[in-house]
Parts: C-alpha cells; structure tokens; sequence
C-alpha cells in the first residue's frame, strides 16, 4: 500500500468516528440545555412562587448561578468537538495499523503455508511435490537433445534400525545432518529435495557430462562415511543411490523417478552402493501390471497348476517326499517363471490367495497318495507374509480337516529372510503350528542372514541346502567347506539334510560322501504335474527306489548307489 492511499484510508477512518462521536457531543449540548431550562424553571419558582415568561427572565437576569450554567453547554460543546476529533483520529490511526498488522500477518501466514506445502517440515528441503515440479520445469526448458540432466535418489538404508533404537527425535537429528551433508556434496545448481521419510532426490539440471551424476553419487557415499553423533554416540549411516538420466531413461518425471526407483533398488544389492538405470533392470513393465490383475483371476479360476519334485533319500535309496511347486502357464504369454508371479503376489495381497490354493491342491494330493498307500512327505512352501498372518494356523487347520490328512505328512518350508523379519511375530506362528503337529524345513540354507540364536529357536526337523552351493561343488572348493559346515550343523542338531540342485551322478556320490540324507533335483526328475508324478512313482517301483529320468537313465537309484559305493574313494 503507498502513501497516498494509506493517509486517505487514514482521513476516511477519521472522517467516520468525528461523525460518530459529534452525535454524541450534540446529545450531551442538549442534555445540558435542557438542564438549564429546568434550574431556570426551580429557580422562578421558588423566587416568585410561579413560572412565566417574566419570571423566567428575572430569574436569568438576577441569579448568578445561571450565568456560569449558561455557559458550560457552549464550553461542553466546544470541548467535545475538540475531543471528539482527538479520539476519532488517535482510534482512526490505531484501526489503520492493526489493520496493517493484521494484513501483515495474513500475508506472513499465507507466505508460511505456500512454504510448508512445498518443503519438508523437519529439514527444510523442498517437498515431493515441489521437486517433481522442479524436474517437470527442467525438463520443459530442456533443449532437446542438447540438454540434459540427471536426478539421484538417495536411501538412507539402515534408517529404521535408527529409527527403532534411538527414538525419533534423534533419527530426526540424524535426517536434519544427512540433509546438510547432501547439500555440502552437492553444487548449488543442484535441487536437494526430502522425498520421503529416508529417501532424497537430487536434480542436476546443468549437467554438462552425465558422468557428473555418478561422480556426484561418490561423493555422497564419501560424505556419508564420517560417523554421526548422537546423544554422544556414533552411528554410522549408509546410503544407496539410484541414478537416471534425461531424456536416456525417459521424458517425463514419473518415468524418470520410477526408474531412478528401479535403480536404486538394484543400488542395494551392489558393492559400489550406486546404480546406473539400465533397461534389464526394469521389472516393471505394463505387462507385469496386466500380470498382477490376471493373477488374482488364475487363482479364482484354478489355471494355476501345482508340480511335484521328488526328494529321494540317500540312506534307504527310496522315495521319502516331494515338494510342491506352483506353475502358471499363461494363456497368452506362456510360462511364467515362479521367480516372476510368486514375489508379484507377495508385494500386493493376493500371496494369501495364493498360499491357500497351494494349500488346498496340496494337502489334497498327499491325502490321496497315502490313499494309495504311497507314504511320502510333501513339503510345501510359506512366504514372508504368511508367517505373519495371524490367520495363517486356522487356515491350515481347516483345510487339513477338510482333505483328511495328518499333519505328520506336511513338512512347511521357511526362508531365513522370511524368520529374520519380525522374529517375534513369525515364532509365534511357528509355534502354534508346530504345537499342531506340523514339521518345518529351512529352504535356501546359507543364502540369508540368519542368527544361530533364532535358528535354536525354531521347531526345525530339516535344512535344505541352496542350490547355488550344490551345483558347483565340483569346482569350487568353497561351496563343498560350506556344503560339509551345513550337514555337520544339522546333524549336530538333530536335522536331517536335503540338498537341492543335484544335477550330475558325480554331485550325487559326493553328497553321499559327505553323510547328506536327502537329494532333490533334475539327476532325480524335474517339477512334474501330478499325472506326470504318479506315473514317476509307478515307474520307480516304490518301495523299492525311485527311477531317474528315462532321459538320463532308467537304473534304479539303488543300483546307481551301488556303482558308487564300488568306486574306489
């Protein structure tokens, strides 16, 4: 507001309260003249006994005391002109400026709520919202194809182990340090924005060598090597950096972000702690989305198809169990892999569906094979999100009652990971199953991160070595002192040992070398359907050893055992 309009402002507020506040003094001018009239009136009459005109006028003119009273109206009047002007101004003037202030603060307030819905409370640092809106402008002003710029996400990736030891006011002090140390490593082109609780972007928009953003991802890793302190303790934090680059990765910021996602999930698993997206790393494809609905249908419609793979034990060369694998060969793009639809059930809801078909097709066929008299174990696989739902032993519960079999018949399998998340909550449920009579397997044995001190815990009756161990033992020395460390710890615990992969005659006999009580792999047979298997079986002379594929061979293992046996060790 200029001058001119604020002292008109001003002048229009005076104006108003003089007019107001004369109403008043006019009133009082005519209280006091009418105050006269009536003293003149006492006064007649208590001189002469009665009012006239006359009387009146004698009254005036001989007492004194109406003089002085006859004046006071006109000195009231003039006074409360004189006030009343005074006050309209001084309240004029003090309306102005609350007005200012109040407008002053409306404006502060309005500038303070743009700011937080476009930065992050806690740091500072421009918000989501904001730094998307940064690239898209970035983006826009880009001279194609001379232009270019990169963005970084950074993940703080032990910040929730912070986060649950320290407390939150101390993971925030650690959040307002981290921020400060990304904005050191950057340049002051740079945009540093909090993208989420422990995830930050970074936009290069003049970038004149895309190796800057990967030079610049160093930098972040060096700045994140000195320890943090922390209510006087040092914690260290690590990052992991997803990097993609305009217009190679993509046009728009969604895309580019989405891969920037794609590569910093790839960053974790990397040594260097950065990853440049690349086109193989992308999962993510609109035929996964199509996937993800068509899966959940599959299951409702039972296209989904369940193999067997046997497991035969190498002490009684007999067929002890099978494992029980789920199969999608999709009506338009074929088989898909396990490794793809299985992790894309476990990331939405559907791995409970999953789980309880699996459930279903399998506690049923093993009800039928003992039927038949064929006394096998059928192992059956639960995922993270299984051992985390609650409902998860009144299900089994129920489908067991419902296909007649004995829980002594199902061995479930667990992953490491799947134990090591939430331990407490997974025992849990661990244990009620147990205490329902069901067996568990460890699967994939050695490729996670599992304590001994959880593993003590569990109510194990087998571990299952990973096949990644199994199927180089030949050459590599390593695998066969991990391989032996594995079956000495499980028959020190009173497990038995299945190891998978078992492809060649040569793993075989060292694995029996080596004391292993069960195989399971293609030297033995592949996933098969279950009319597949059933013939298997027959083929395999059960109780008598099962029979290799006619492929490889059609001796009994028996006999094979006995040709390794008589080799010279």
């Amino acid at each position: 507001m200029d001058l001119t309009s604020a002292s008109n402002l001003l002048s229009n507020n005076v104006k108003i309260l003089k007019s107001e506040a004369s109403k008043t003094a006019y009133q009082g001018v005519l209280i006091a003249v009418g105050s006269i009239l009536v003293a003149t009136c006492l006064v007649s009459f208590y001189v002469n006994n009665s009012i006239s005109l006359e009387n009146l006028w004698l009254a005036q003119r001989n007492n004194v005391a109406l003089w002085i009273l006859d004046v006071i109206p006109f000195v009231f009047g003039v006074w409360g002109q004189h006030s009343s002007s005074v006050m309209a101004y001084q309240a004029g003037a003090l309306i102005f400026d609350q007005t200012q202030e109040l407008r002053t603060r409306a404006i502060d307030l309005e500038k303070h709520t743009n700011h937080v819905s476009t930065h992050d409370l806690l740091t500072d640092l421009p918000n989501r919202a904001l730094f998307y809106d940064r690239v898209a402008r970035a983006i826009s002003s880009a001279n194609l194809p001379n232009s270019q710029l990169s963005i970084l996400l950074v993940e703080i990736e032990n910040f929730k182990d912070v986060y649950d030891t320290l407390g939150r006011n101390s993971s925030d002090h650690i959040l307002k340090q981290i921020s400060i140390r990304l904005q050191g490593a950057s340049s002051e082109d740079d945009s540093v924005a909090k993208i989420d609780g422990n995830v930050f972007g970074i936009l290069i928009s003049h970038s004149a060598d895309l190796s800057e953003a990967e030079q610049l991802a160093r930098h972040i890793q060096k700045a994140m090597e000195a320890p943090f302190i922390i209510e006087r303790l040092q914690v260290g934090m690590h990052a992991n950096i997803g990097i993609v680059h305009f217009p190679g990765h993509g046009e728009d910021v969604d895309t580019l972000v989405q891969k920037a996602g794609v590569a910093l999930h790839i960053a974790q698993k990397s040594a260097k702690g950065y990853a440049l997206y690349e086109i193989s790393f992308d999962k993510h494809t609109p035929l996964r989305l199509t996937l993800m609905s068509e899966l959940r249908r599959a299951i409702e419609k039972n296209d989904l198809a369940l193999f067997y793979q046997p497991k035969v034990s190498l002490q009684t060369n007999e067929l002890c169990g099978a494992e029980a694998l789920a199969r999608w060969n999709h009506p338009t793009h074929g088989f898909i892999a396990p490794d793809e639809f299985i992790p894309m059930a476990e990331r939405t809801r559907m791995i409970k569906q999953l789980t309880q078909w699996v459930l279903k097709r399998a506690f049923r066929d093993c009800a039928i094979w003992h039927e038949q008299g064929i006394d096998i174990k059928i192992s059956v696989n639960l995922s993270t999100r299984d051992l985390h739902d609650p409902d998860l032993p009144d299900l089994i519960a129920g489908i067991a009652a419902s296909t007649g079999i004995k829980p002594e018949w199902i061995i479930l399998e667990i992953t490491e990971s799947a134990v090591m998340n939430e331990p407490e909550n997974a025992l849990a449920i661990i244990n009620r199953l147990h205490d329902m009579g069901y067996q568990f397997s460890i699967d994939d044995f050695g490729t996670g991160y599992s304590s001994l001190a959880y593993l003590k815990k569990l109510p194990l009756a087998e571990l299952k070595i990973d096949k990644s161990f199994v199927m180089d033992l030949m050459n590599s020395e390593n695998d066969v002192a991990i391989v032996k460390a594995i079956i000495n710890l499980a028959h020190n615990l009173g497990l038995s040992v299945t190891a998978e992969g078992v492809e060649t005659e040569e793993i075989l006999a060292k694995l029996k070398d080596y004391d292993c009580d069960i195989v399971q792999g293609y030297f033995m047979s592949k996933p098969l359907p279950v009319n597949e298997f059933n013939n298997w079986v027959k083929k395999s002379k059960l109780p008598a050893c099962p029979a290799f594929p006619a492929l490889r061979s059609n001796t009994l293992i028996s006999d094979a055992m006995e040709k390794y046996q008589s080799k010279p060790r």
